[in-house]
């Protein structure tokens, strides 16, 4: 499940797609991080490089998002509300962690528990932060709920999302700063039919930024100071970064702090963008823009700064059908591959490096292909990277392996 169904796409039939904490310490670097930031070893070629893929797990219910817990267990939400845990050591639990199908509205292929991640003090308060899509109207809603105590939800912030079932984003991610990161698509259908691209007056199109540790004027959350667009009359405080048509998957990287940020394109373009903690409030060109190319003129304003992607691939007349947003590798079993994004399509499946060069700009390759149907990746405790299939139901380990160069590893796209 990725999540685009904006247009009609053959190879896409069947397809999909809180106990209150206390003080939220920022979180600690993923184990391995430290590692990669003081390590000298010399980054591989990236088409030296290949991605080998190991099924841990299956009978999965439509897998769609997937986090690490620091006692080492993967969490993995259910399209239908359940959160089941996996262990490497004892495999899939039989039985959910947690149970949200009582408020889940599932009534579109795209509707359902979107997101997950644990508090920064999981370890002490055993709070996980979820993204999904409600009953009775589809809204798209951000809470926090105790790991086995469904009862206990606390509903944070709501969007209202009825008109269509796609394009709900659900990304849910907690950054260096120890704030909460949450990315809401731009409302569904197919260009942008309410202009909420460009538009800083609704959440939707958009990655927020929130204080979940504070509460202010009346709402279970604070807006931080340093947000772009606070003294911007008639904008969202909560707004990060905007121009974004369906972000169904981002993540942050623990080295730096910076997004990285799949978002899912209309007809011709897919794109992955880099966002570093200073360039808040960047513009992603939504719907003036679709990737680099213009979509919409009309929706394009003079004088307006656009980002443009630092990774971008075609699906017209290809295999491709949606990205997958992935993860940076920052893990200990292969130093070589350490800062290169993995990343991949759901219907092509390929597996997309991106890195940057040491002398500005971004490198890229095809390394290899992963299980059918990509849907989400996550890492563990340790940094290594784990895949979801969506209907297959199933959980792989994914190891980045060095090849030599005559065994032709991955195809560099230039």
């Amino acid at each position: 499940m990725s999540l685009r169904l904006s247009r009609p796409v053959a190879t896409l039939a069947g397809l999909l797609v809180l106990a209150l904490s206390a003080s939220l310490l920022p979180p600690a670097p993923m184990a391995g991080t430290a590692a990669a930031g003081t390590s000298h070893t010399r980054a591989a070629p990236l088409a030296e490089l290949t991605v080998v893929s190991e099924r841990v797990a299956f009978g999965l219910q439509r897998p769609i998002a997937i986090t690490g817990l620091p006692d080492g267990r993967m969490l993995v939400a259910e399209k239908n509300g359940t959160v089941r845990a996996y262990h490497p050591d004892t495999g899939l639990a039989a039985e959910p962690v947690l149970d949200l199908t009582a408020r889940i509205d599932t009534s579109d292929n795209e509707r359902g528990l979107l997101g997950i991640t644990p508090a920064p003090n999981f370890a002490r308060t055993g709070i996980l932060y979820v993204a999904y899509t409600s009953l009775p109207a589809g809204a798209l809603t951000l809470a926090r709920v105790p790991i086995g105590a469904p009862e206990r939800v606390q509903v944070l912030l709501t969007q209202e999302h009825a008109e269509y079932g796609n394009h709900n984003g659900g990304q849910v991610a907690f950054g260096r700063d120890g704030y909460l990161y949450w990315s809401l698509g731009d409302g569904g259908h197919a260009n942008d039919p309410f202009k909420s691209g460009q538009n800083l007056g609704t959440l939707l199109g958009k990655i927020l930024r929130i204080d979940v540790n504070r509460t202010c004027g009346g709402k279970p959350y604070c807006v931080p100071f340093d947000n772009p667009f606070v003294r911007v009359a008639g904008a969202r405080p909560e707004i990060w970064v905007y121009g974004l048509r369906n972000p169904w998957r981002f993540s942050i990287d623990p080295a730096d702090g910076s997004l990285w940020i799949g978002d899912v394109g209309q007809g011709l373009v897919e794109e992955i963008n880099h966002i570093r903690p200073s360039q808040r409030g960047a513009n992603l060109g939504w719907s003036c823009r679709e990737g680099a190319p213009i979509f919409d003129p009309e929706q394009c304003r003079p004088g307006v700064r656009y980002t443009d992607p630092v990774f971008e691939y075609d699906h017209y007349m290809t295999e491709n059908c949606s990205v997958t947003g992935g993860v940076v590798y920052r893990g200990s079993a292969t130093p070589e591959a350490r800062g290169t994004y993995i990343a991949s399509d759901y219907c092509s499946t390929l597996a997309f490096a991106v890195r940057p060069k040491p002398t500005g700009g971004y490198e890229s390759a095809t390394i290899g292909n992963f299980p059918t149907q990509p849907t989400a990746f996550g890492t563990d405790v340790n940094g290594e990277l784990y895949v979801l299939s969506d209907l297959p139901g199933w959980l792989s380990r994914v190891r980045i392996e060095r090849v030599p160069p005559a065994s032709g590893g991955g195809a560099a796209n230039r």
